[in-house]
């Protein structure tokens, strides 16, 4: 037997307790906390046993997000998730104030407390930083690859950022996507996912689900005992963007990135940087609408002239397109090739809506109610089969239809002060549609458009590209720094969730990317839609919402579809205010809005551009109710949106300059107003306020309301 405490064995085992310890407090000795400037956030960060980074959250001692690792698998090689020491930490401050081109407020403060670790790998003598960056209102972390020998060029297998929730929260969530958001949110708990998540699943025109526990980002969750947590991601540039993956076992969400046609997650040369992991976090819902930590994330704007950016209200050519009363195309012929197929011969449908004469009428309409400008949709050839034939030649975005004189309305308009603003609807044709870009810039310049909505409906060309991989992520980023090369403004429709870019680059003024008012047309959103979307979709960057509409039964422009539009009128209006855009359109017919002009009062006055912004009370899925100050100006704009469930709203108007008197205007649901029974029952009433005053305001099933207010 062998005699253990013979002298060598003792200095032996010795050694090796010795080495334990000091490995031991090797790993206490990187554990790292940082606390956010008010103290209420914690984070920390600590290295696992196996060299793998974690970190946890805390609000006010409450644990937001258990310890999750962090790291990232690489297609060969060995991955960056473990292995690592702490070559190096520092921790900083930063309190910055900037002023945004256009958005809710005027200033914006930047200020948090930052922290970076610099990790070595040594077995394969790789070095990568994380970055954690702690708000008042939450968490900013990204990884950050410096050019080095061992890691130049690489391919990401997946991402491995964790987060692990403390409970089973309730969740605003849509299905794991690759090419689509436009899905009705589900509301659930976390554990309910997988088992809701068929039924969540709805047709759409390009669609790639990917997991029966995949959920998108903005996620919105409520804690048991009331924190609002949202999960976001910022500045998505050279990435792909980020989907999370539910263990719903032990409540762990993982990223989940984007692949392209090879199955490949990202394509990376150092250095090099991620998108910013972020989490907003607050006991307060009204916090999460308030809170500017994505836009803080990004980048200042590259641009030195931005003189060119403004907000825009606007009407179009689109609503009767949308309900089937009008069509795209110009002939009902098919199998259309351009550049051969002679449009001069073809024999006129008889409903195309993007012809001179019915413009006109828009652009009439838009200069006598104070508008800026007409959006016309199926103005250029190419719409008779533009849609499920993967043409790449579908679209030259150059050449009109005979019934479209260009120059004719560029004249019209320009002499009644109103701007066109043109469309581009690409058919997912990528290639096609990135050579004709110069072109069709230099078109819209040359014929007074300084705005596009542009559109990517169907799967992408190249076949077997998603809408939300690295690739199609670049080509949208191409898109918008070409455009401002022209001075042109970018509204993108079906193009991935914004991440906060318009910091950076204030001409993306626009996206949809998620269930706009369109749907209303192709069978309804839900009731609580505008109460859910704030939280979710619109945490990244204003969304081309539409709203406006006041004839809400389909059937009255094509009795073909029986949709209802799934609000009241005063509820439309309360929009303008809750669903935040520098780009608002009046989206009814004109014909229809001259049936309520006394109501239309509203979308006349409302601002587009704000100085300041109160969340007065908000309850996602339930009801949001916003005060916004116009830009330059004294006079402040309420919007309130509620569930199918109506509720009375009682908001104080303290917000408003304590020196002063001004002149209500209150559009509001009927007594008797429903969405569903009778949803243009609107009362308007006048009365006057001060800072003083305080409201109680009925908000019918599907309602809402609206209120200007003037200082006298």
């Amino acid at each position: 037997m062998t005699n253990i405490f013979r002298p060598r064995a003792v200095r032996a085992l010795f050694s090796r307790f010795l080495l334990l310890a000091l490995c031991l407090s090797a790993h206490a000795a990187r554990a790292e906390d940082i606390h956010s400037p008010n103290r209420q956030l914690t984070l920390h960060f600590a290295l696992g046993a196996g060299g793998e980074p974690t970190y946890s959250l805390s609000y006010k001692g409450r644990p937001v997000i258990k310890t999750s690792r962090l790291g990232l698998d690489l297609k060969e090689g060995p991955g960056l998730t473990g292995g690592f020491a702490v070559a190096s930490s520092s921790t900083s401050t930063f309190d910055e104030s900037w002023n945004p081109v256009w958005g809710e407020v005027k200033t914006i403060r930047n200020h948090y407390n930052g922290l970076t670790v610099t990790l070595t790998q040594a077995a394969t003598k790789r070095t990568m930083l994380l970055h954690f960056r702690l708000f008042d209102d939450g968490l900013g972390l990204r990884y950050d690859f410096p050019k080095q020998p061992n890691l130049d060029y690489f391919v990401i297998k997946e991402e491995r950022t964790q987060f692990a929730l403390a409970g089973d929260h309730k969740a605003f969530w849509l299905p794991g996507d690759y090419d689509t958001q436009e899905y009705h949110t589900t509301t659930s708990k976390l554990s309910e996912v997988r088992g809701l998540m068929k039924k969540a699943v709805t047709p759409n025109a390009s669609q790639t689900t990917f997991s029966p526990t995949g959920v998108q980002t903005p996620l919105m969750l409520k804690s048991q005992d009331g924190l609002y947590i949202n999960l976001h991601e910022a500045a998505l540039v050279d990435y792909a963007a980020m989907s999370l993956d539910l263990d719903d076992r032990n409540m762990v969400l993982e990223s989940h990135l984007t692949p392209d046609a090879r199955g490949d997650k990202g394509y990376l040369q150092t250095p090099a940087v991620t998108p910013w992991r972020t989490v907003i976090v607050s006991d307060r819902a009204g916090d999460i609408l308030e809170s500017k930590l994505v836009l803080n994330l990004n980048e200042p704007t590259e641009y030195k002239d931005v003189s060119w950016i403004k907000p825009i209200k606007y009407v179009g050519v689109w609503w009767e397109m949308i309900t089937g009363r009008s069509s795209w195309s110009y002939t009902d012929e098919g199998n259309i090739k351009l550049g051969s197929f002679d449009y001069a011969k073809a024999r006129p449908n008889g409903t195309h809506a993007a012809n001179t004469a019915n413009v006109k009428r828009y652009i009439d309409f838009a200069a006598k109610h104070r508008l800026d400008a007409v959006l016309v949709e199926g103005w250029n050839v190419g719409w008779e089969d533009w849609f499920g034939k993967h043409k790449d030649a579908v679209f030259d975005f150059v050449t009109p239809y005979p019934d479209f004189d260009v120059q004719e309305l560029h004249r019209y308009a320009a002499s009644k002060g109103i701007k066109m603003m043109m469309h581009h609807e690409t058919s997912g044709s990528i290639r096609n549609y990135e050579r004709h870009l110069p072109a069709a810039y230099q078109f819209m310049a040359d014929n007074g458009y300084n705005s596009v909505k542009s559109g990517y409906v169907g799967n992408i060309l190249p076949r077997g590209e998603y809408h939300y991989g690295q690739w199609m992520n670049n080509h949208y980023l191409y898109a918008v720094t070409e455009a401002a090369k022209y001075k042109i403004m970018v509204n993108a429709h079906e193009a991935v969730r914004p991440t906060g870019l318009s910091r950076t680059y204030p001409n993306l003024i626009g996206n949809e990317s998620a269930r706009g008012t369109e749907y209303e047309s192709f069978g309804g959103n839900h009731a609580d839609h505008t109460t859910i979307l704030p939280f979710t979709r619109l945490i990244g960057g204003p969304m081309d919402y539409t709203p406006g509409i006041f004839e809400t039964r389909i059937s009255a422009y094509n009795p073909k579809n029986k949709s209802f539009v799934h609000s009241t009128l005063a509820r439309q209006l309360a929009l303008y205010v809750t669903m935040y855009s520098p780009l608002q359109m009046a989206a009814d017919l004109p014909e229809t809005y001259e049936k309520y002009l006394d109501a239309f009062q509203f979308i006349e006055d409302v601002a587009v551009d704000w100085d300041d912004t109160k969340v007065l009370e908000a309850e996602p899925g339930d009801y949001i109710t916003i005060a916004r100050k116009a830009k330059g100006q004294s006079s402040w704009f309420v919007g309130s949106t509620c569930d199918e469930q109506g509720r009375t709203s009682k908001i104080d108007l303290g917000f408003l300059d304590p020196r002063k008197h001004y002149a209500a205007t209150i559009y509001a649901d009927r007594k008797d107003a429903h969405y569903e029974t009778n949803p243009k029952a609107y009362v308007i009433r006048k009365m006057k306020v001060d800072s003083k005053t305080r409201l109680s305001q009925y908000c019918a099933p599907g309602g809402g309301y609206a209120i200007s207010l003037v200082a006298q």
